[in-house]
């Protein structure tokens, strides 16, 4: 419960250093606050619930026990006071333009992001990027400790604050600390790369519970604790020690992989507008045989060129055809700053040129390339008229994106295509799934797709929506705060 001694802040004085005079028993710590910043046709700035599977997950629990959200509002330089919205309560933390630059485009994404998805790209360590990242972690956590309520729950989200956790104990050994990686963890092998391993380990080693998407990934982890630190590991269970080496508290790792919101997406696939929306985005293309679909941010952990060379190879082979299938493929801008980033995104476009230059037709296109974000109306309508999900994720922590597609398929039909380098694999299994990596074996298996009897097309999708409906986004909250705030193994 939130309790209040005085007014609040003014503007002018609010920053990362501010004191509360409000305190929470639930708060939940991320890179981002739950908002978007939306400027209206007057000018006038506003705020909008973000999408994605965190902000859903997380939002009722914070309104059921009057929680408080901490986390950057995404723009360079904000000094802004505690604000509410949407009955949230919001406490923003600043970063310069710099610490923008060195922490999270710098080691979050320059260093961390590439060694957690097993170094398909090259990572990048620079002592400054560390410097930054220990210094933007120790605002978050005195953020926290700030608004806590004595003996509250924290619960700190993913790769970008990994330090936050033990720092916040140190700060605040009342609480109760959980942390949750939505990433990958790498194997021991790579982690072992980082100059900062040990100390990044200790730092999620603060939290009482540390979750991962997939058990492979808290088993990386145990490893790594029992590779580079002093402390014990029994099973699932890490016994800390103090600066002695003496055992004086217990941190747990395991899996509790995330989900959607399953409620919601039944609400917007029985909408009769966003059915039409899927109607006309089948007429828009033509009207083809088959629709293939790729919904991703544009990064090289999702496979995207694996997918072109395969779908580029099948049409030279004579073996679909422009008019029978299109493929659309969402790629929605991701860390442009960032040089990677810039130079995929050239890459990806010179390559579905080159196929439409190659095999368009005055009446259809080979592949409808659309480089932007959409609502989730517009997303929902795509997965509705897509006849094949391709999922060619390299390495990804889950792919939500899979279960949005199969959670749309109202008349048990359509087919997933799914990599098994996603953690939606170990539950999805009645997909098609594949290896990426291996281009004749994709092609194969997307021609099966295209080639599949209707009633094991139905019998798949029946099996997989009846697992996403069980397993949903609220039960993965729900459970793991239980584990947290349980004594008991997991």
């Amino acid at each position: 419960m939130a309790t209040s001694t005085s007014e609040p802040a003014d503007q002018a004085s609010a920053d990362e250093t501010h004191t509360s005079d409000e305190t929470f028993n639930f708060v939940v710590v991320s890179n981002r606050l739950p908002v978007d910043r939306v400027t209206g046709p007057d000018g006038e700035e506003s705020w909008r619930r973000s999408p994605g599977g965190l902000v859903t997950a997380l939002s009722p629990v914070m309104e059921n026990n009057d929680g408080a959200w901490i986390g950057w509002s995404g723009a360079a330089g904000d000094h802004l006071a505690p604000f509410d919205e949407q009955n949230m309560h919001l406490h923003p933390v600043s970063l310069s333009e710099e610490e923008i630059q060195l922490y999270y485009e710098g080691f979050s994404n320059g260093c961390l992001w590439p060694l957690y998805h097993d170094v398909i790209a090259p990572p990048e360590f620079h002592r400054t990027w560390w410097d930054a990242y220990k210094k933007v972690n120790r605002r978050f956590a005195e953020a926290a400790a700030n608004i806590a309520d004595q003996g509250a729950t924290v619960w700190v989200q993913d790769y970008q604050l990994q330090l936050v956790p033990k720092m916040l104990r140190e700060l605040r050994p009342d609480l109760k600390i959980g942390f949750f990686n939505h990433i990958p963890f790498p194997p021991l092998e790579i982690f072992a790369q980082l100059p900062w391993r040990k100390a990044v380990l200790e730092g999620l080693l603060g939290a009482d519970l540390i979750g991962f998407q997939r058990d492979s990934d808290a088993a990386n982890f145990r490893r790594s604790v029992t590779r580079f630190t002093s402390h014990n590991v029994v099973k699932n269970s890490i016994h800390v020690g103090d600066d002695q080496g003496v055992p004086s508290r217990i941190a747990r790792a395991a899996a509790f992989p995330i989900s959607i919101d399953m409620e919601r997406i039944n609400e917007l696939t029985a909408r009769p507008d966003i059915q039409e929306r899927a109607r006309q985005i089948r007429e828009d293309l033509g009207n083809p045989k088959y629709i293939l679909l790729g919904v991703d941010r544009l990064d090289y952990t999702k496979g995207i060129r694996h997918r072109l060379k395969a779908y580029e190879e099948l049409l030279n082979d004579a073996r679909t055809k422009v008019g029978d299938v299109t493929l659309v493929q969402v790629a929605s801008p991701s860390r442009e700053r960032v040089e990677q980033y810039r130079l995929l995104r050239e890459e990806i476009e010179s390559t579905v040129g080159r196929i439409n230059g190659t095999f368009d037709t005055t009446q259809h296109s080979a592949v409808r390339y659309l480089h932007h974000s959409y609502p989730i109306e517009e997303m929902i309508a795509l997965y509705m008229a897509a006849d094949v999900m391709l999922v060619t994720a390299l390495r990804d922590g889950m792919n939500l994106v899979a279960k949005e597609y199969v959670a749309s398929r109202i008349h048990d039909d359509g087919v997933l295509v799914l990599s098994e380098f996603a953690g939606a694999a170990d539950t999805l299994k009645q997909a098609i799934l594949i290896n990426p990596h291996d281009i004749d074996g994709m092609k194969e298996d997307i021609v099966k797709a295209l080639t599949m009897d209707p009633e094991e097309k139905s019998r798949r999708m029946r099996v997989m929506r009846r697992i996403i409906a069980t397993n949903d986004v609220e039960a993965w909250s729900k459970k793991f705060l239980e584990a947290l705030n349980s004594d008991l193994d997991v």
